[in-house]
């Protein structure tokens, strides 16, 4: 039994259930195209069913490398950018106290390096480490990512100055392609410990590979339940039927577009899902913005963002829709005293659990937008478990999918990325880029 539910009644007064049902074709197409790989992108489809694929042995191996670490580094930086870190930031936050971020009880920190290219950022990660037992993880395909790259050379660096070259490399663990590309032959020739991220599974779709799982385990998670969690949803959606809430998902958000709604806006209540939003706007950024087509993916941290974006959404252009997430239980039970003076006037709402007020913080902001006319989706999810969280993450890959293909782009691919490497290439003057050096100093000369 899946611990997620989709919730769309209350787009009914922007697109009604036929509008909705005009995609049901597509979706099955979209669905089938993802199964038999005969979509666009086809040979980056290694996600769709790695759930299944996963093998307990290569689970057990992962948990052991990261009990490894964990017993010998009081600091783990795990290195890479866009999907070689989201995931894991994404999946760490959720399970983590908001008061002891990216660790459990006696265990590592688990920091995280080569998502920027910040001087300040990188001069106080060094510092910080300098008296720390520490460990690194990087991960990239080819080991030339310029901000991975900058941050592996100098956290190697500072790493084999405090414990020795033999010692540092026991404490290096490289995800990177099976055969070719820089790390690939640094890891082979200094002995690293390796995972393999797979040619067929895309950044942006490796969470549940060693990329994300890592990480994850270093930081004290159940990774096993979070696969279990990902093999039921993948089970919920291979079928082509009223219940797959990918199909209905990535139904809806095509006819809200064909609609008018050209922005999504992920909206959580639990502060501790703003990392979750920040990998599904990847998810769906880089997946769907092409070829000048693509629902823009925004998200806001409510309570607190209804006192700053609340009255844009309120009242603001009509071109948005949102999916909000919604945690049905949490961990703690906390309950609002009564005061005697009452000067607040919060007396009314004492003996109630803070939560109770927060969900009715959000039922009041869903009325009230969907009466301001913004159509609202809704994702129920049991508590923020390993276990909900890889049924959610599977279920946006899946639909992401889906909607992709229905939308009439390449799900799976992302050439715009590549344009801005190329000027900054160039104006660092990157050896093989003299012809695009010259051209780009003539131009901003």
């Amino acid at each position: 039994m899946k611990n997620i539910n989709l919730d769309v009644k209350d787009v009914l007064g922007t697109v009604n259930s036929d509008a909705i049902h005009a995609f049901d074709s597509k979706a099955a197409d979209s669905l089938s195209m993802l199964h038999d790989g005969t979509g666009a992108g086809n040979d980056f489809l290694g996600w769709v069913n790695l759930p299944s694929e996963t093998s307990d042995s290569l689970l057990d191996d992962i948990i052991a490398t990261a009990n490894s670490l964990r017993n010998d580094c009081e600091a783990v930086v795990a290195i890479g950018i866009g999907g070689s870190y989201l995931g894991a930031k994404a999946v760490i936050e959720a399970l983590s106290d908001s008061f002891a971020p990216y660790k459990k009880a006696n265990g590592p920190v688990l920091l995280f390096a080569g998502q920027n290219i910040g001087e300040d950022y990188l001069f106080e990660l060094t510092s910080y480490l300098k008296d720390k037992k520490f460990g690194i993880i990087v991960i990239s395909k080819s080991g030339t990512t310029t901000e991975p790259a900058i941050a592996f050379r100098m956290l190697k660096e500072q790493l084999e100055a405090q414990l020795g070259k033999a010692e540092a490399s026991r404490r290096i663990v490289a995800i990177t392609d099976a055969k070719r590309g820089a790390l690939r032959q640094l890891a082979t020739e200094e002995g690293y410990k390796t995972y393999v991220i797979a040619d067929n599974v895309g950044g942006r779709f490796s969470v549940l590979t060693p990329v994300g799982l890592l990480p994850i385990a270093v930081a004290g998670f159940d990774i096993k339940a979070l696969v279990a969690g990902a093999r039921r949803m993948q089970k919920a959606t291979a079928e082509d039927n009223d219940d797959n809430i990918a199909m209905l998902y990535a139904k809806t958000r095509n006819a809200l577009y064909s609609a008018g709604k050209k922005i999504e806006i992920l909206v959580n209540y639990n502060p501790k899902l703003h990392f979750f939003a920040e990998w599904w706007k990847q998810l769906y950024g880089e997946s769907e913005g092409k070829d000048h087509k693509g629902i823009f993916p925004a998200s806001v941290d409510n309570s607190t963002d209804l006192h700053s974006m609340g009255q844009w959404i309120q009242d603001g252009e009509r071109t948005i829709f949102e999916t909000v997430i919604s945690v049905v239980n949490q961990r703690h039970n906390v309950v609002i005293p009564s005061d005697e003076a009452n000067l607040d006037g919060l007396n009314y709402i004492a003996s109630r659990r803070v939560d109770e007020v927060n969900k009715m913080a959000e039922l009041g902001t869903r009325i009230a937008h969907v009466d301001g006319g913004v159509p609202n989706i809704r994702i129920t999810i049991d508590s923020l478990c390993e276990d909900c969280l890889g049924e959610l993450i599977y279920f946006f890959e899946k639909a992401c999918g889906i909607s992709g293909y229905i939308l009439g782009v390449n799900p799976f691919n992302q050439p715009g990325v590549e344009d801005y490497k190329r000027n900054m290439f160039a104006l660092l003057a990157k050896p093989g880029y003299e012809k695009e050096t010259e051209a780009i100093r003539a131009r901003l000369s």
